[in-house]
């Protein structure tokens, strides 16, 4: 039961309730609990692999340059496993030694359940002893010691990935020419710290190490936003069914050309005979589907019988986006209106009654003026906030009549698309029962494909039902929730929309026609799950996830040109004899000056401004030369 249906008829834990034309019928918990059992035995879908992702992106390094890449890269390397529908894809930013340690161990603990348990690291990594190391970004690494103290050790991850039951996968994308083994001090001499990474054997069943170059050589992060290895990981690896040996040959391929030949990445470890694909196939779906708009449709009829601002606002906190959202606000607008209208007669009800109690009162004429002024004023307020609650309602009609053509004709496409479905289904089971009955019947006598046609042509598109103004704004309201788009969903597109829908095409990997909104546009950006472009920061702040967070320096401190936090220089003032003696000079001069006659303080102020009391004059009050009962101040003179 949604949350709407609770507010509209309640939920107890004995029972479940239904509401039905003739009254109410009341279904016992336990049998309810059998019919979905009953029901998910009958017609549920296989149990799919549940698949878990950790992804980390190391770039800003506080002991070393900052990487341009690894963020960009780990941002695209997570959109293309939440493309891929893992079951968890967690992205991570520039982590120290401890968060990385702390999302290791949440992450061992997800792979427990999981098939497959996949971990991609972008940033700086080294090798020591044979050993490699992830540093994370509070790394200093000022001698060879440090590695154990400040480093993450590869062994740690593969300890993390160990539990996945059928594949276990580490990418290291962190084989580029790292700055702190060329700055850090030996302990020992015969202490060996090599080129890229060290050559790593898994010794666990089905686990493979990919790394961004062969052991001993390093990567190029190239001159474009992604690293090579990056953007042939997101070509080849979501393809479905592939086999991972062979994806990884294609990555292989494709890094070896975009550098000349001069960067070859490598796999270690070994799979079965089996093919692994990280993107298994994905079955044809058969029959009809549902509706994924009747669930929202229903809560929106809920909302609208109960017809109250909590019904409408707890419906747009479930749905705070999409075509029933815009019309709940407009009812929330409509509502809005009635209680504006209602305050301003509430006020000018008042109004006129202390103006009533004014004149009873014999009050001052200017108290009298004052009131019906007011009363006025209320009754204006009360008159425009009426003429708006009309026009609201006439909105709230005309969108509620749209909302009932547009599921018209999106139920009379669903039933039509459905019969087409069920037609062709039973075509083909006609055409396995006859190619059973006869197999030696020539291959030019069936008419399939004629078949087909005529089958697919019972199924038209189902045209769109909003308006181009609608169809803009859901675009740029889909824009604005994967991060696109900064601008209000106005329903103008306007140029800024069109760069918004180009740097989606951009980090989507979709050509959409800019300069118009379309529904496939439309379709592909609710496709989207989260956050597509990247997030850019101002000065003075760095991304934390799907958020900009200030940086905070110590004390003695400051945010520097780069971004980084830098020491702030002292700066010592320094007096000279020449300043002393001027400074003596000057006070001199102040003590000797005679002192400045200091005024009375007394000021008349009127409608012409204000002076300062004549000498022998002192301020009073006289009689107003209009209304000799009111006191106004004046100069007196004797």
């Amino acid at each position: 039961m949604s949350h709407m249906e609770e507010l509209a008829f309640g939920h107890t834990p004995n029972s479940l309730m239904e509401l039905h034309p003739g009254g109410r019928k009341v279904i016992p918990l336990r049998l309810f609990a059998l019919l979905i059992f009953a029901m998910g035995l009958a017609c549920g879908p296989a149990h799919a692999d549940r698949r878990v992702a950790l992804i980390i992106g190391n770039s800003a390094y506080k002991s070393a340059p900052k990487l341009g890449n690894p963020v960009n890269d780990a941002t695209l390397v997570g959109g293309m496993f939440k493309k891929a529908g893992f079951d968890s894809v967690d992205v991570r930013l520039d982590l120290s030694a401890s968060e990385m340690r702390r999302m290791l161990r949440e992450f061992a603990g997800r792979a427990r359940d999981a098939d497959m348990a996949v971990i991609y690291y972008a940033g700086h990594g080294i090798e020591l002893d044979g050993n490699n190391y992830l540093i994370p970004t509070d790394a200093t690494l000022e001698t060879d010691g440090d590695v154990l103290d400040e480093t993450i050790p590869v062994e740690r991850a593969l300890f993390a990935v160990e539990p996945a039951k059928q594949l276990r996968l580490i990418i290291l994308d962190a084989c580029r020419d790292n700055p702190f083994s060329k700055t850090m001090k030996r302990t020992l001499a015969s202490r060996a710290i090599g080129r890229g990474l060290a050559k790593v054997e898994p010794t666990s069943p089905n686990t493979m190490i990919a790394f961004a170059a062969k052991a001993g050589s390093t990567a190029s992060d190239g001159d474009s936003r992604n690293s090579p290895f990056a953007t042939a990981l997101v070509e080849h690896l979501p393809k479905p069914g592939l086999d991972l040996r062979k994806a990884f040959g294609f990555v292989r391929d494709d890094v070896l050309k975009a550098t000349s030949y001069k960067q070859e990445p490598y796999v270690y470890g070994s799979l079965g005979g089996d093919d692994v694909p990280l993107v298994p196939t994905r079955p044809i779906a058969t029959g009809p589907q549902a509706n994924p708009q009747d669930a929202v449709r229903r809560d929106y009829e809920l909302a609208l019988q109960l017809a109250t601002r909590d019904g409408w606002e707890a419906f747009l906190a479930q749905y705070p986006d999409g075509f029933y959202s815009n019309l709940a606000k407009g009812q929330l607008n409509k509502i809005a209106a009635e209680e504006t209208r209602a305050a301003a007669e509430q006020k000018a009800k008042a109004a006129e009654q202390e103006k009533t109690r004014l004149i009873a009162e014999r009050a001052q004429k200017a108290e009298q003026e004052k009131a019906v002024a007011a009363a006025k004023a209320a009754e204006e307020a009360r008159v425009a906030a009426e003429k708006q609650k009309q026009i609201e309602q006439a909105r709230a009609e005309a969108a509620e009549q749209q909302r009932k053509v547009a599921e018209a004709a999106a139920a009379k496409a669903l039933a039509e698309k459905q019969a087409a479905e069920k037609a062709k289904a039973e075509l083909a089971a006609k055409q396995a029962a006859e190619k059973a009955e006869q197999p030696a019947k020539p291959t030019a006598d069936r008419q399939i494909p004629e078949a087909e046609q005529k089958v697919a042509a019972l199924s038209p598109a189902p045209a769109s039902t909003l308006s181009a103004a609608d169809l803009a704004k859901s675009v740029q309201s889909e824009l604005r929730r994967v991060g696109c788009l900064s601008a209000a969903a106005d329903g103008d597109w306007t140029a800024t929309s069109q760069r918004s829908l180009t740097l989606f095409n951009k980090y989507a990997g979709t050509q959409f026609d800019a300069k118009l909104a379309s529904v496939d546009a439309l379709d592909a950006l609710k496709a989207k799950p989260g956050r597509v472009c990247p997030l850019v920061c101002n000065f003075g702040f760095k991304a934390d996830g799907d958020q900009c967070v200030k940086i905070t320096c110590r004390a003695g401190y400051r945010v520097g040109d780069d971004n980084e936090c830098e020491k702030i220089p002292e700066k010592k003032p320094v007096a000279t004899r020449e300043d002393s003696r001027r400074r003596d000079a000057d006070r001199k001069q102040t003590e000797a000056a005679p002192s400045a006659p200091q005024a009375s303080g007394q000021m008349i102020c009127n409608n012409a401004g204000c002076r300062p009391i004549a000498k022998g004059c002192r301020l009073g009050t006289t009689n107003h030369p209009a209304t000799p009962t009111i006191k106004i101040p004046a100069e007196i003179c004797n």
